[in-house]
């Protein structure tokens, strides 16, 4: 862990969110073996692994992160805890702690990027019972049934800009389509998805504007005020019919934008050369293999849906910064030595987060979970906690 991020976390203190060579924070030795710093301005001492996965950690740090690797990997808690012979229940514990904090460092990490293309779709699962299966009393539960998860995807660099889990409604899709526009800067990627009619909704009403049309004579009310697409937004669908489970015609249709706009952003895309989701639906295939909880036709599915969504946040974080991502990596200019004896390395590895120039180089499992997030961030979130519930 990196003693130059380390902070005081006193909110009265006036050294608050100063780094340890910035304020008046000084190495104050260690408590049972874990490392601390004192305040001078407060007294206060801070654990060195504080707003860390690791802070309040009472087993073994090796063992932590084997487990949260293989729950990353695709593994379900009964399995983890055969992997590293540990209890059901504090895998269970230890899934709650390294999905927090994966979700504070994408909140952090993920802002003001400049998105050129985006693909919008939805991976189907379920939360406990399938919405087929539900009997009378548990219909009214919301969190029971099918759940949907609604993802915005990068191609270019093969990132997950946003999520969202619930139900296949209008206000899941709004809520999506404003993160989408919470991550990015200010310039409006080009839009495409399949023919669900909740997106050309959500993306208006994220990305549209205000406007009056003129009264038709002089006699009744005006009318009232609605949404036009701003300009610079560009919109496509992927229509598909499907007969009898298969896919018999795919057709295009052009929502947002004329023709020529839609071509010159074709153009100028470097992974795609027609109307198509291709990237976001292979995107899929590749969560339902890191996530348990997307395996079809398993035991592995979530009881809860929070315990859903806290399983995303972790295969995610791990995806996009310790997975390095096969179509993403770069020829080496002078191949390079191994260990041992092995053929000459000629690829470097690079992860959606490096493609992105979110980082700069392949995280390891204990660098994920070793990320501080700064305490400006974390108010930050707390008030944007609509976009970015727990």
């Amino acid at each position: 862990m990196n003693w130059e991020t380390l902070y005081c976390p006193n909110p009265d203190c006036f050294c608050y969110g100063y780094h340890l060579y910035q304020g008046f924070m000084v190495k104050n030795g260690s408590v049972r073996g874990k490392k601390r710093a004192l305040c001078k301005a407060c007294g206060n001492n801070v654990a060195l692994n504080y707003a860390t996965a690791y802070y309040g950690l009472e087993g073994d740090y090796a063992i932590f992160e084997m487990a949260v690797r293989a729950l990353a990997e695709g593994n379900s808690l009964r399995s983890t805890s055969r992997i590293v012979e540990i209890d059901k229940e504090t895998i269970r514990k230890w899934l709650d702690r390294a999905a927090h904090h994966c979700r504070l460092i994408m909140l952090e990490l993920w802002n003001n990027l400049h998105v050129t293309e985006c693909q919008l779709d939805e991976l189907w699962s379920f939360v406990h019972t399938k919405g087929g299966h539900l009997l009378t009393d548990k219909v009214f539960r919301e969190t029971y049934g099918d759940a949907w998860v609604w993802l915005a995807f990068a191609p270019v660099w093969r990132l997950v800009l946003a999520f969202v889990v619930g139900k296949r409604n209008q206000e899941n899709a709004n809520l999506l389509l404003k993160r989408v526009h919470h991550v990015t800067n200010e310039h409006i990627p080009f839009f495409t998805s399949d023919q669900l009619p909740e997106y050309k909704t959500a993306i208006l009403n994220t990305y549209g504007e205000l406007y009056y049309p003129e009264r038709n004579g002089n006699r009744g009310r005006f009318p009232k005020a609605r949404l036009k697409p701003l300009p610079g937004l560009f919109y496509a669908q992927v229509v598909k019919t499907i007969n009898r489970g298969t896919l018999s015609n795919m057709a295009t249709k052009i929502i947002f934008g004329t023709h020529d706009d839609i071509v010159a952003q074709l153009e100028s895309s470097p992974v795609s050369s027609s109307i198509n989701t291709s990237f976001v639906e292979r995107d899929n295939l590749t969560q339902r293999q890191s996530n348990r909880r997307l395996t079809r036709k398993s035991n592995g599915f979530s009881k809860e849906i929070e315990w859903f969504e806290k399983q995303l946040w972790l295969s995610l974080a791990y995806y996009h910064l310790a997975l390095p991502h096969h179509s993403l990596r770069q020829k080496l200019s002078k191949p390079e030595p191994t260990k041992g004896n092995g053929s000459q390395k000629r690829w470097k590895p690079v992860t959606p987060a490096m493609a992105a120039g979110i980082t700069d180089h392949v995280w390891t499992t204990k660098e994920l979970l070793s990320f501080r997030t700064y305490p400006e961030k974390l108010i930050q979130f707390s008030k944007s906690g609509d976009l970015f519930p727990k």
